[in-house]
């Protein structure tokens, strides 16, 4: 299924030359951007702090797997973002918020909601495109995200496209390489295309000298989708990496 959806990609991508990259350094947009080099010529990677708890963990994270594709990596400072976050109750901007939760629904959803994050992202991302001459934006959106987050979903990709049009004289695409999947497919399908997932940091929560976890927590939002992902996938052995 994986392979027939990318090659139903091929001819689309192959008409494309250049792209702009998201990156958080957690697995989705990893991958996508794994799948990225595979078929673009990508200029640039953008990874955005926006005053996020964990924002110098997910900017050291994508420099590295930016090292390790050769391409020029950038951190855009969105401290307006930050603010807003926090009037909004974001638990991601707030050290005092909890992001421990029992279970994934549209509670811990609403927790961890960033006031028109990915809208803005791909704003920002358009912009230099347009500045630029490139064709594409790569973003890491999924399907099981898609569930409980309105802006992983096809249809936010395709107005996304559709508000380009006006908004620039490029007019780049979205791609989702990803969108049609579940995160423990993700982690197959990443395994199988040789992806480094050492590299990943998908913690919401930043790690501080005097705890005690690996390197993610364990227990946050991202975490614990990371974690019932690799344990549903085919290489359940990669959870001695992050746990």
């Amino acid at each position: 299924m994986v392979k027939n959806f990318l090659q139903s990609k091929v001819d689309e991508l192959r008409r494309k030359k250049s792209a702009v990259v998201l990156l958080s350094g957690g697995l989705d947009s990893y991958v996508s951007f794994a799948v990225a080099k595979e078929y673009y010529d990508v200029k640039l990677v953008l990874t955005f702090d926006y005053g996020q708890r964990a924002a110098n963990d997910e900017i050291s994270a994508s420099a590295k797997m930016c090292d390790k594709y050769g391409v020029e990596h950038c951190v855009v400072k969105l401290p307006f973002l930050a603010e807003i976050s926090k009037i909004a109750g974001c638990a991601l901007n707030d050290k005092d918020k909890e992001l421990e939760f029992e279970k994934l629904d549209k509670e811990s959803m609403k927790a961890v909601w960033v006031p028109n994050r990915n809208g803005l992202f791909l704003n920002v991302a358009a912009s230099y495109c347009d500045a630029y001459n490139y064709d594409c934006i790569v973003f890491g959106a999924n399907k099981e995200e898609a569930g409980t987050f309105s802006d992983n979903s096809t249809k936010f990709c395709k107005m996304a496209d559709s508000f380009f049009m006006y908004s620039t004289n490029k007019h780049p695409k979205v791609f989702a390489p990803l969108m049609n999947m579940e995160k423990h497919r993700i982690i197959d399908f990443a395994v199988n295309l040789g992806v480094d997932l050492s590299l990943l940091k998908s913690c919401y929560n930043a790690k501080d000298d005097n705890e005690s976890y690996k390197n993610h927590c364990g227990v946050c939002e991202s975490c614990k989708r990371l974690k019932n992902a690799i344990l549903k996938s085919s290489n359940k052995d990669l959870i001695k990496l992050f746990f």
